[in-house]
């Protein structure tokens, strides 16, 4: 291990200008035309896995974007750990709110600037340069390891579930690990012990069979943006409480045994709201904002649209309009069948002067990881080392579905082990990696290989 981490100091400079070759690659999975770009970045990532000293990698064909495959088996005797990541990047728009072109790295105050820096090109790279560390020294891995680094994260990974279930031996593994979460604060380091599940939806209400001009129309032929702006309002009570019949049944929320642990955590509900400019938070029933954005459900509207948007005016009675609408999902909470109950919900009160279209876009399960597990343990151990403090563990409130498909398909608990911040700007203009935790994430992996590993031999 002192080898392997002497080789990432040394090296951590070449290590950075390599992550900003990756992140020139514009691999954009939602968007079809960035489809040469998504596989171009696949391809870079094999040959730079290949060119690290692992004993395999290969792109594997899925029915979208390929999916990249490594390993290197040392022994039977030792553990194996299964690494998780993504290549793909969320689309960059607004383009005009960045401060530099997104696919052009720029390195700012100790901070490297780029669409994936932190989500999760840089954090998946920790991974690649930490088995580099290990590989060009001469030192062979502490445990044996496999990765499965998908193109379609930001996309649903529609491809993923099927790729795992005809891959189930050749994924065994003791254990996963995952960095593509967020530490609780700048200089608090933390590991993920939960996430939020998602259930993502669209709408449409269709009204007339064409646009009609407002004057002609206007006041007997229903308007479908008034009607479904009507259909939104009523989704939450005056409490911010979730309208939907049988949307909390199950759920589980946090206990008061819990809540009095949770609020040990140092979450600053003022520099909360401060960070994004809102001078008071709504949340459901009144709930504190740590524990609405971590460990509670929600409903929200992520885009609606419909009628005239255009420069100046433009008299029109829309024919259709549209939302998309995600929840996000706590333990014993089931995405389809939230799904059934939001879609029981419209049909009831879908007005009958509209059509209603409803789709189910894609979900995932919401997960708790244990925290004695020997893995996190592991981990916390290591991060503590490279930091000089005691990580805490910590709910988040985003959603990674493949942490409760590899707990379901494979087995596996999973290490959700990230050094993002939440002002990192993930899915936002100007995301940023801060390279002190680019190198501190570095140096944790090759502890955590290490520790794991002497502590679980087979």
């Amino acid at each position: 291990m002192t080898s392997a981490l002497a080789y990432a100091e040394a090296n951590f400079d070449k290590f950075v200008a390599q992550l900003e070759d990756l992140l020139r690659i514009p691999s954009i999975s939602t968007d079809p035309k960035y489809a040469p770009d998504v596989r171009r970045a696949a391809e870079w990532v094999v040959a730079d896995l290949l060119d690290a000293g692992i004993k395999h990698a290969e792109l594997c064909e899925t029915d979208g974007h390929p999916i990249v495959y490594a390993e290197h088996i040392v022994s039977s005797d030792l553990p194996t750990v299964l690494v998780y990541g993504h290549y793909d990047v969320q689309p960059p728009d607004p383009i005009d709110l960045w401060d530099s072109p997104p696919f052009e790295p720029v390195i700012r105050n100790g901070d490297l600037y780029a669409r994936g820096s932190c989500d999760d090109k840089g954090q998946v790279f920790m991974h690649l340069k930490s088995l580099e560390s290990y590989l060009q020294t001469g030192t062979e891995l502490p445990c044996n390891i496999k990765m499965l680094i998908e193109g379609e994260e930001e996309s649903g990974s529609v491809n993923l579930v099927p790729f795992i279930n005809a891959n189930k031996e050749r994924l065994s593994a003791d254990v996963a690990v995952i960095s593509d979460t967020a530490m609780f604060a700048e200089g608090v380091p933390s590991i993920t012990t939960g996430l939020r599940g998602m259930a993502y939806v669209q709408v449409e209400l269709t009204g007339p069979n064409r646009d009609l001009h407002s004057g002609v129309y206007g006041g007997a032929i229903e308007n479908p943006i008034n009607a479904l702006a009507r259909l939104i309002s009523k989704l939450h009570d005056k409490d911010h409480h979730i309208t939907v019949p049988g949307f909390y049944d199950g759920a589980q929320l946090m206990t008061e045994a819990e809540l009095v642990e949770y609020k040990k955590l140092p979450f600053d509900e003022t520099a909360f709201l401060k960070s994004v400019d809102v001078a008071s938070a709504r949340t459901d029933g009144g709930i504190s904002i740590h524990q609405a954005i971590t460990a509670h459900p929600t409903l929200d509207v992520n885009g609606i649209w419909g009628g005239y948007q255009g420069a100046g005016a433009k008299t029109v009675l829309p024919s259709i309009a549209g939302a998309k609408i995600s929840m996000r999902l706590v333990p014993g909470q089931d995405p389809d069948a939230i799904v059934d109950k939001l879609r029981d919900w419209f049909v009831s009160n879908t007005p009958p002067t509209m059509k209603l279209k409803f789709e189910n876009l894609h979900g995932g399960k919401p997960v708790l990881v244990d925290t004695d597990q020997p893995a996190m343990q592991a981990a916390a151990d290591a991060m503590e080392q490279v930091t000089g403090k005691k990580p805490l563990f910590s709910r988040e409130g985003g959603s990674i579905p493949v942490v409760a498909d590899f707990k379901d398909l494979l087995g596996l608990d999973t290490v959700l082990m990230g050094f993002g911040l939440n002002s990192d700007a993930i899915h936002s203009p100007n995301e940023k990696f801060g390279l002190d935790r680019f190198r501190m994430g570095i140096g944790t992996i090759i502890r955590f290989l290490d520790l794991y590993a002497s502590r679980n031999r087979n």
